[in-house]
Protein backbone atom coordinates (compact mmCIF):
# COMPACT_ATOMS: atom_id res chain seq x y z
CA UNK A 1 0.00 0.00 0.00
CA UNK A 2 2.98 2.28 0.59
CA UNK A 3 3.84 3.03 -2.86
CA UNK A 4 0.29 4.63 -3.93
CA UNK A 5 0.36 6.29 -0.37
CA UNK A 6 3.44 8.19 -0.93
CA UNK A 7 1.94 9.62 -4.09
CA UNK A 8 -0.93 11.50 -2.11
CA UNK A 9 -0.18 15.03 -1.40
CA UNK A 10 0.96 16.08 1.81
CA UNK A 11 -0.09 19.25 2.63
CA UNK A 12 2.10 21.48 5.10
CA UNK A 13 -0.38 23.07 8.21
CA UNK A 14 -1.47 26.36 7.61
CA UNK A 15 -1.50 28.77 10.76
CA UNK A 16 -0.15 25.93 12.49
CA UNK A 17 -0.38 28.44 15.79
CA UNK A 18 -3.22 27.67 16.39
CA UNK A 19 -2.22 24.64 17.23
CA UNK A 20 0.78 24.85 18.81
CA UNK A 21 -0.05 25.26 22.19
CA UNK A 22 -2.84 23.03 24.06
CA UNK A 23 -5.85 24.78 25.04
CA UNK A 24 -7.36 24.71 28.65
CA UNK A 25 -9.13 21.32 28.45
CA UNK A 26 -7.68 19.75 31.38
CA UNK A 27 -9.05 16.84 33.52
CA UNK A 28 -11.69 19.24 35.34
CA UNK A 29 -13.29 20.54 31.58
CA UNK A 30 -13.56 16.84 30.64
CA UNK A 31 -15.24 15.91 33.25
CA UNK A 32 -17.77 19.08 33.81
CA UNK A 33 -18.51 17.86 29.88
CA UNK A 34 -19.39 14.61 30.42
CA UNK A 35 -21.28 15.64 33.50
CA UNK A 36 -23.37 17.39 30.85
CA UNK A 37 -23.30 14.26 28.56
CA UNK A 38 -24.25 12.12 31.26
CA UNK A 39 -27.30 14.65 32.51
CA UNK A 40 -28.55 14.40 28.76
CA UNK A 41 -28.65 10.61 28.51
CA UNK A 42 -30.70 10.46 32.08
CA UNK A 43 -33.33 13.12 30.64
CA UNK A 44 -33.82 10.11 27.69
CA UNK A 45 -33.04 7.34 29.10
CA UNK A 46 -36.87 5.78 30.04
CA UNK A 47 -37.97 7.00 26.41
CA UNK A 48 -35.09 5.59 24.75
CA UNK A 49 -35.36 2.29 26.91
CA UNK A 50 -37.20 0.05 24.29
CA UNK A 51 -37.04 2.46 21.47
CA UNK A 52 -34.39 4.68 20.48
CA UNK A 53 -33.50 7.87 18.79
CA UNK A 54 -33.97 8.96 15.28
CA UNK A 55 -30.69 9.67 13.21
CA UNK A 56 -31.14 13.52 13.49
CA UNK A 57 -33.80 15.65 15.79
CA UNK A 58 -36.16 18.25 14.81
CA UNK A 59 -35.64 21.00 16.39
CA UNK A 60 -33.03 19.56 18.40
CA UNK A 61 -35.13 16.51 19.95
CA UNK A 62 -34.73 13.44 19.11
CA UNK A 63 -37.84 11.64 18.12
CA UNK A 64 -38.50 8.13 19.15
CA UNK A 65 -38.50 5.23 16.55
CA UNK A 66 -37.91 1.22 16.18
CA UNK A 67 -34.56 -0.06 15.62
CA UNK A 68 -34.62 0.23 12.00
CA UNK A 69 -31.92 2.91 11.04
CA UNK A 70 -28.06 2.59 10.37
CA UNK A 71 -27.54 4.99 13.03
CA UNK A 72 -29.29 3.36 16.66
CA UNK A 73 -26.28 1.75 17.66
CA UNK A 74 -24.77 5.06 18.51
CA UNK A 75 -27.07 5.07 21.42
CA UNK A 76 -26.52 2.04 22.45
CA UNK A 77 -22.49 2.55 22.18
CA UNK A 78 -23.35 6.16 24.42
CA UNK A 79 -25.07 3.69 27.40
CA UNK A 80 -22.04 1.43 27.36
CA UNK A 81 -20.00 4.62 27.32
CA UNK A 82 -21.88 5.76 30.54
CA UNK A 83 -21.70 2.32 31.68
CA UNK A 84 -17.99 1.63 31.91
CA UNK A 85 -17.52 5.91 33.08
CA UNK A 86 -20.00 5.52 35.86
CA UNK A 87 -20.29 1.82 36.95
CA UNK A 88 -23.97 2.54 37.48
CA UNK A 89 -26.04 -0.46 36.13
CA UNK A 90 -28.83 1.65 35.08
CA UNK A 91 -26.80 2.36 31.84
CA UNK A 92 -25.61 -1.48 31.49
CA UNK A 93 -29.37 -2.35 32.18
CA UNK A 94 -30.85 -0.29 29.48
CA UNK A 95 -27.83 -1.29 26.88
CA UNK A 96 -28.53 -5.09 27.51
CA UNK A 97 -32.45 -4.67 26.65
CA UNK A 98 -31.33 -3.31 23.56
CA UNK A 99 -29.19 -6.10 22.76
CA UNK A 100 -32.36 -8.28 22.15
CA UNK A 101 -33.86 -5.36 19.43
CA UNK A 102 -30.34 -5.94 17.42
CA UNK A 103 -30.51 -9.41 17.88
CA UNK A 104 -34.21 -9.92 16.67
CA UNK A 105 -32.86 -7.44 13.90
CA UNK A 106 -30.68 -9.60 12.54
CA UNK A 107 -32.71 -13.03 12.72
CA UNK A 108 -35.71 -10.75 10.94
CA UNK A 109 -33.67 -9.41 8.79
CA UNK A 110 -35.15 -6.12 9.31
CA UNK A 111 -32.92 -3.29 7.44
CA UNK A 112 -29.44 -5.08 7.41
CA UNK A 113 -28.79 -4.93 3.92
CA UNK A 114 -25.91 -2.25 3.97
CA UNK A 115 -22.34 -2.26 4.76
CA UNK A 116 -23.24 -0.27 8.27
CA UNK A 117 -23.92 -3.96 10.13
CA UNK A 118 -20.34 -2.47 11.16
CA UNK A 119 -21.93 -0.11 13.30
CA UNK A 120 -24.72 -1.43 14.51
CA UNK A 121 -23.13 -4.04 16.04
CA UNK A 122 -20.16 -2.92 16.98
CA UNK A 123 -21.29 -0.49 19.82
CA UNK A 124 -24.06 -2.83 20.32
CA UNK A 125 -22.76 -6.13 20.97
CA UNK A 126 -18.94 -6.22 20.43
CA UNK A 127 -18.73 -3.28 23.17
CA UNK A 128 -21.22 -5.54 25.37
CA UNK A 129 -18.52 -8.41 24.95
CA UNK A 130 -15.85 -6.69 25.52
CA UNK A 131 -17.48 -4.78 28.47
CA UNK A 132 -19.12 -7.94 30.24
CA UNK A 133 -18.16 -10.86 28.63
CA UNK A 134 -21.84 -11.15 27.24
CA UNK A 135 -21.30 -14.67 25.11
CA UNK A 136 -24.94 -13.69 23.35
CA UNK A 137 -23.53 -10.57 21.73
CA UNK A 138 -20.58 -12.02 20.89
CA UNK A 139 -22.21 -14.88 19.22
CA UNK A 140 -24.54 -12.12 17.56
CA UNK A 141 -22.16 -9.82 16.39
CA UNK A 142 -20.11 -12.71 14.93
CA UNK A 143 -23.74 -13.69 12.79
CA UNK A 144 -23.74 -9.72 11.57
CA UNK A 145 -19.77 -10.04 10.98
CA UNK A 146 -21.09 -13.40 8.46
CA UNK A 147 -23.65 -11.15 7.11
CA UNK A 148 -21.50 -8.20 6.17
CA UNK A 149 -18.68 -10.27 4.50
CA UNK A 150 -21.91 -11.62 1.83
CA UNK A 151 -21.69 -7.69 0.62
CA UNK A 152 -18.05 -8.71 -0.65
CA UNK A 153 -17.15 -8.58 -4.46
CA UNK A 154 -13.92 -10.44 -4.63
CA UNK A 155 -12.99 -9.48 -8.35
CA UNK A 156 -13.18 -5.43 -7.22
CA UNK A 157 -11.60 -6.37 -3.57
CA UNK A 158 -14.49 -4.31 -1.77
CA UNK A 159 -17.96 -4.50 0.42
CA UNK A 160 -20.89 -2.87 -1.55
CA UNK A 161 -22.14 -0.09 0.71
CA UNK A 162 -25.74 -0.39 0.38
CA UNK A 163 -28.32 -1.59 -2.39
CA UNK A 164 -29.03 -4.88 -3.86
CA UNK A 165 -25.83 -7.00 -4.65
CA UNK A 166 -27.41 -7.62 -8.25
CA UNK A 167 -28.99 -4.35 -9.40
CA UNK A 168 -26.57 -3.28 -12.12
CA UNK A 169 -26.97 0.63 -10.84
CA UNK A 170 -26.09 -0.20 -7.37
CA UNK A 171 -23.31 -2.95 -7.83
CA UNK A 172 -19.82 -2.01 -6.85
CA UNK A 173 -20.38 0.86 -4.77
CA UNK A 174 -17.87 1.62 -1.79
CA UNK A 175 -17.96 4.53 0.35
CA UNK A 176 -15.49 6.94 2.90
CA UNK A 177 -18.18 5.51 5.65
CA UNK A 178 -16.87 1.91 5.65
CA UNK A 179 -13.39 2.51 6.74
CA UNK A 180 -15.52 2.52 10.27
CA UNK A 181 -17.64 -0.90 9.87
CA UNK A 182 -14.35 -2.94 9.05
CA UNK A 183 -13.07 -3.00 13.30
CA UNK A 184 -16.51 -6.01 13.20
CA UNK A 185 -14.20 -8.16 10.39
CA UNK A 186 -11.07 -7.68 12.13
CA UNK A 187 -12.87 -8.49 15.87
CA UNK A 188 -14.71 -11.44 14.43
CA UNK A 189 -11.19 -12.90 13.03
CA UNK A 190 -9.47 -12.39 16.74
CA UNK A 191 -12.14 -13.87 18.65
CA UNK A 192 -12.90 -16.88 15.88
CA UNK A 193 -9.58 -17.94 14.53
CA UNK A 194 -10.89 -17.29 11.01
CA UNK A 195 -8.89 -15.50 8.72
CA UNK A 196 -11.50 -14.15 6.33
CA UNK A 197 -12.91 -11.95 8.11
CA UNK A 198 -9.62 -9.60 8.50
CA UNK A 199 -8.62 -10.36 4.62
CA UNK A 200 -11.68 -8.73 3.09
CA UNK A 201 -11.08 -6.12 5.85
CA UNK A 202 -7.61 -5.33 4.27
CA UNK A 203 -8.60 -5.61 0.87
CA UNK A 204 -11.39 -3.15 1.22
CA UNK A 205 -9.07 -0.62 3.07
CA UNK A 206 -6.45 -0.86 0.68
CA UNK A 207 -8.62 -0.22 -2.75
CA UNK A 208 -10.72 3.18 -0.24
CA UNK A 209 -6.69 3.95 0.30
CA UNK A 210 -6.36 3.91 -3.59
CA UNK A 211 -9.29 5.13 -5.29
CA UNK A 212 -11.06 7.08 -2.63
CA UNK A 213 -8.89 8.89 -1.46
CA UNK A 214 -7.85 11.51 -4.05
CA UNK A 215 -3.87 13.13 -5.03
CA UNK A 216 -4.43 15.88 -2.95
CA UNK A 217 -5.24 13.98 0.22
CA UNK A 218 -9.26 14.70 -0.56
CA UNK A 219 -11.90 12.24 -0.39
CA UNK A 220 -14.46 11.11 -2.63
CA UNK A 221 -17.47 9.64 -0.74
CA UNK A 222 -18.73 7.44 -3.04
CA UNK A 223 -16.37 5.16 -5.78
CA UNK A 224 -17.53 2.52 -7.87
CA UNK A 225 -16.04 -0.54 -8.77
CA UNK A 226 -16.78 -2.67 -12.31
CA UNK A 227 -17.66 -6.41 -9.70
CA UNK A 228 -17.00 -8.28 -12.83
CA UNK A 229 -13.45 -6.97 -13.80
CA UNK A 230 -12.25 -5.14 -10.69
CA UNK A 231 -11.77 -2.01 -12.96
CA UNK A 232 -12.34 1.02 -11.01
CA UNK A 233 -14.85 3.18 -12.85
CA UNK A 234 -15.64 6.83 -10.93
CA UNK A 235 -15.81 9.00 -8.02
CA UNK A 236 -19.13 11.08 -6.84
CA UNK A 237 -20.89 12.59 -4.16
CA UNK A 238 -23.75 11.15 -2.41
CA UNK A 239 -24.07 13.65 0.17
CA UNK A 240 -21.52 16.57 -0.28
CA UNK A 241 -21.66 19.69 -2.11
CA UNK A 242 -20.25 17.51 -5.55
CA UNK A 243 -18.95 15.55 -6.91
CA UNK A 244 -15.05 17.27 -6.76
CA UNK A 245 -15.69 18.44 -3.30
CA UNK A 246 -15.29 16.66 0.03
CA UNK A 247 -18.21 16.26 2.15
CA UNK A 248 -16.81 17.06 5.68
CA UNK A 249 -18.15 14.04 7.54
CA UNK A 250 -16.41 12.00 4.79
CA UNK A 251 -12.81 13.37 5.31
CA UNK A 252 -13.72 12.48 9.30
CA UNK A 253 -14.36 9.04 8.76
CA UNK A 254 -11.33 8.82 5.89
CA UNK A 255 -9.31 10.41 9.70
CA UNK A 256 -10.53 7.90 11.56
CA UNK A 257 -11.20 5.17 9.70
CA UNK A 258 -7.66 4.51 8.46
CA UNK A 259 -6.17 4.48 11.70
CA UNK A 260 -8.21 2.13 12.84
CA UNK A 261 -7.56 -0.88 10.20
CA UNK A 262 -3.53 0.47 11.44
CA UNK A 263 -4.73 -0.92 14.95
CA UNK A 264 -5.36 -4.18 13.43
CA UNK A 265 -2.60 -4.36 10.19
CA UNK A 266 0.39 -2.30 11.88
CA UNK A 267 0.50 -0.88 8.40
CA UNK A 268 1.78 2.54 8.86
CA UNK A 269 1.11 3.47 6.06
CA UNK A 270 -2.53 3.84 7.09
CA UNK A 271 -1.43 6.19 9.54
CA UNK A 272 0.63 8.47 6.83
CA UNK A 273 -2.23 8.60 4.96
CA UNK A 274 -4.41 9.58 7.74
CA UNK A 275 -2.23 12.39 8.55
CA UNK A 276 -2.71 13.60 4.82
CA UNK A 277 -6.24 13.76 5.08
CA UNK A 278 -5.66 15.64 8.42
CA UNK A 279 -3.66 18.60 7.10
CA UNK A 280 -6.30 18.94 3.88
CA UNK A 281 -8.77 19.22 6.65
CA UNK A 282 -7.43 21.18 9.25
CA UNK A 283 -6.14 23.48 6.61
CA UNK A 284 -10.04 24.38 5.47
CA UNK A 285 -11.24 25.08 9.17
CA UNK A 286 -12.71 28.36 10.30
CA UNK A 287 -12.11 30.19 12.56
CA UNK A 288 -13.59 28.28 15.81
CA UNK A 289 -12.22 25.19 14.00
CA UNK A 290 -15.24 23.45 13.48
CA UNK A 291 -15.51 22.37 9.71
CA UNK A 292 -18.70 23.59 7.59
CA UNK A 293 -20.83 20.15 5.99
CA UNK A 294 -18.07 20.47 3.25
CA UNK A 295 -14.75 21.34 2.78
CA UNK A 296 -14.93 23.50 -0.30
CA UNK A 297 -16.65 26.63 2.35
CA UNK A 298 -14.39 28.05 4.49
CA UNK A 299 -16.15 30.77 6.01
CA UNK A 300 -19.61 32.48 5.07
CA UNK A 301 -23.75 31.52 5.55
CA UNK A 302 -23.32 27.66 4.85
CA UNK A 303 -24.13 25.29 8.02
CA UNK A 304 -21.04 23.70 10.06
CA UNK A 305 -21.06 19.90 11.32
CA UNK A 306 -20.29 19.66 14.29
CA UNK A 307 -20.35 15.64 13.84
CA UNK A 308 -17.71 15.91 11.87
CA UNK A 309 -15.62 17.66 14.22
CA UNK A 310 -16.62 14.96 16.91
CA UNK A 311 -15.35 11.68 14.34
CA UNK A 312 -12.47 13.83 13.88
CA UNK A 313 -11.12 14.11 17.21
CA UNK A 314 -11.87 10.80 17.80
CA UNK A 315 -9.58 10.14 14.86
CA UNK A 316 -6.87 12.24 15.53
CA UNK A 317 -6.75 11.05 19.30
CA UNK A 318 -6.66 7.07 17.68
CA UNK A 319 -3.50 8.52 15.96
CA UNK A 320 -1.41 10.13 17.62
CA UNK A 321 -2.05 7.24 19.98
CA UNK A 322 0.43 5.53 17.70
CA UNK A 323 2.99 8.41 16.40
CA UNK A 324 5.98 7.93 18.47
CA UNK A 325 6.79 10.71 21.33
CA UNK A 326 9.65 11.93 18.43
CA UNK A 327 7.29 13.23 15.89
CA UNK A 328 6.99 16.86 15.74
CA UNK A 329 2.94 16.32 14.60
CA UNK A 330 1.99 14.31 17.49
CA UNK A 331 1.42 17.18 19.52
CA UNK A 332 -0.22 19.43 16.96
CA UNK A 333 -2.62 16.79 16.06
CA UNK A 334 -3.23 16.03 19.73
CA UNK A 335 -3.31 19.75 20.03
CA UNK A 336 -5.93 19.63 17.31
CA UNK A 337 -8.19 17.51 18.67
CA UNK A 338 -8.43 19.27 22.28
CA UNK A 339 -8.77 22.71 20.38
CA UNK A 340 -12.08 21.01 18.65
CA UNK A 341 -13.66 19.63 22.08
CA UNK A 342 -12.89 23.00 24.00
CA UNK A 343 -15.02 24.67 20.75
CA UNK A 344 -17.68 21.97 20.88
CA UNK A 345 -18.38 21.99 24.44
CA UNK A 346 -18.48 25.81 24.61
CA UNK A 347 -20.43 27.01 21.47
CA UNK A 348 -22.15 23.60 20.17
CA UNK A 349 -23.66 21.57 23.21
CA UNK A 350 -27.42 21.94 23.79
CA UNK A 351 -28.47 23.65 27.07
CA UNK A 352 -28.51 21.43 29.75
CA UNK A 353 -32.45 22.80 30.84
CA UNK A 354 -33.93 22.86 27.66
CA UNK A 355 -35.85 20.50 26.20
CA UNK A 356 -33.21 19.20 23.53
CA UNK A 357 -32.35 15.86 23.91
CA UNK A 358 -29.88 16.01 21.80
CA UNK A 359 -26.09 17.14 22.74
CA UNK A 360 -24.28 18.58 19.76
CA UNK A 361 -26.22 21.41 18.12
CA UNK A 362 -24.96 22.40 14.16
CA UNK A 363 -24.86 18.86 12.60
CA UNK A 364 -25.78 18.27 9.48
CA UNK A 365 -27.10 15.07 8.22
CA UNK A 366 -28.06 15.24 4.63
CA UNK A 367 -27.81 18.70 3.07
CA UNK A 368 -29.24 18.31 -0.03
CA UNK A 369 -31.80 15.86 1.28
CA UNK A 370 -32.94 18.45 3.02
CA UNK A 371 -33.00 16.28 6.28
CA UNK A 372 -30.84 17.10 9.74
CA UNK A 373 -29.68 20.32 8.62
CA UNK A 374 -28.32 22.11 11.64
CA UNK A 375 -29.64 19.81 14.10
CA UNK A 376 -28.30 16.95 16.33
CA UNK A 377 -26.97 13.75 14.92
CA UNK A 378 -26.87 10.97 16.87
CA UNK A 379 -23.20 9.91 16.27
CA UNK A 380 -22.00 13.41 16.68
CA UNK A 381 -23.10 12.82 20.03
CA UNK A 382 -21.62 9.44 20.47
CA UNK A 383 -18.22 10.90 19.31
CA UNK A 384 -17.92 13.35 21.14
CA UNK A 385 -18.81 11.35 24.11
CA UNK A 386 -16.10 8.75 23.04
CA UNK A 387 -13.19 11.42 22.64
CA UNK A 388 -14.18 13.18 25.98
CA UNK A 389 -13.84 9.39 27.35
CA UNK A 390 -10.53 8.96 25.41
CA UNK A 391 -9.41 12.04 27.07
CA UNK A 392 -10.11 10.88 30.83
CA UNK A 393 -8.75 7.00 30.54
CA UNK A 394 -7.00 4.79 28.53
CA UNK A 395 -9.64 3.50 26.57
CA UNK A 396 -10.06 0.54 25.64
CA UNK A 397 -12.03 0.71 22.10
CA UNK A 398 -15.35 -1.29 21.22
CA UNK A 399 -14.12 -0.52 17.84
Amino acid sequence: MTVFVDEIKKEQIQNIERFEAAPAVDRAFVEKAIQHVLAKIDQSLEVFTDKFPDSNSENLVYKPIENVEWTTSFWTGMLWLAYEYTGDEKYRKVAEIQIDSFKERLEKRIEVDHHDLGFLYTLSCVSAYKLTGNEEAKSIAIQAADLLITRYHDKAGIIQAWGDLNDPAQRGRMIIDCNMNLPLLYWASEVTGKTIYREIAESHIEQAAKYIVRQDASTFHTYYMDPETGKPLYGNTHQGYADDSCWARGQAWGIYGFPLSYHYTQDWSLIELSKKLTNYYLNRLPEDQICYWDLIFTDGEEERDSSAAAITACGLLEMTKHMPLTDPEKKVYENAALVMMQSLYENYTTDIQSEANGILKHAVYYKAGGRGVDESCIWGDYYYFEALIRLVKDWKMYW
